[in-house]
């Protein structure tokens, strides 16, 4: 008897070898039978490329060969794409009334929205002269025109455009100033 015979990291090599030449051997198939799986199952053929070598794998490196390779594949595959369909049956976005990545109905996104228009509001009513009713006017819900809104305040069309903008020129100059400067921290002094 050979003393080789007997040490494990010797047998752990020629198992390992066992499992690479199955698995280039069986590569073209398991691409295959993955990509012709994937489209039915609503997953990628990656992924079940993947969880099939996974699969093979976790069947230990002494029973790594199987006695069939092409139907083991097969059927692999096929568990695999099963598995993948039924999960996709039973998994729901975490916002069903919206896309994913949706935070609009979010109850913080809410408060934040809600505590700005305030802040905002605030803001345009500390402003100069006729500035806080123009931009009121502006921020109605209902979305009003020019026209509406040159009626409303008794001023012609043409000239609520230059004090529009005047007056948001002035709401920027007081945010802007009212915006605390950072901290200077260690390497800015």
């Amino acid at each position: 008897m050979h003393l080789l015979d007997h040490d494990p990291v010797t047998q752990a090599g020629a198992a390992g070898d066992r499992v690479r030449a199955v698995v280039h051997a069986l590569q073209a198939l398991v691409r295959a039978e993955a990509g012709a799986e994937a489209p039915a199952a609503g997953t990628e053929a990656a992924d079940l490329e993947q969880a099939v070598w996974l699969r093979l794998l976790e069947r230990g490196a002494a029973s790594a060969v199987p006695a069939d390779p092409a139907r083991w594949v097969r059927a692999a595959v096929r568990a695999e794409a099963r598995t993948a369909r039924r999960r996709t049956r039973r998994e729901r976005s975490y916002a069903a009334d919206g896309p994913p990545g949706d935070w609009s109905g979010c109850p913080e996104r809410i408060a934040v929205g809600a505590d700005e228009r305030r802040a905002l509001r605030a803001a345009v009513g500390r402003l100069p002269g006729r500035c806080p009713r123009i931009l009121e006017a502006m921020l109605a819900p209902h979305d009003p025109t020019y026209r509406e809104i040159a009626g409303e305040l008794g001023m012609s069309q043409g000239s609520l455009g230059p004090m529009r903008s005047r007056c948001l020129g002035c709401l920027r100059r007081m945010l802007a100033a009212e915006v605390v400067a950072p901290e200077l921290r260690g390497k800015e002094r």
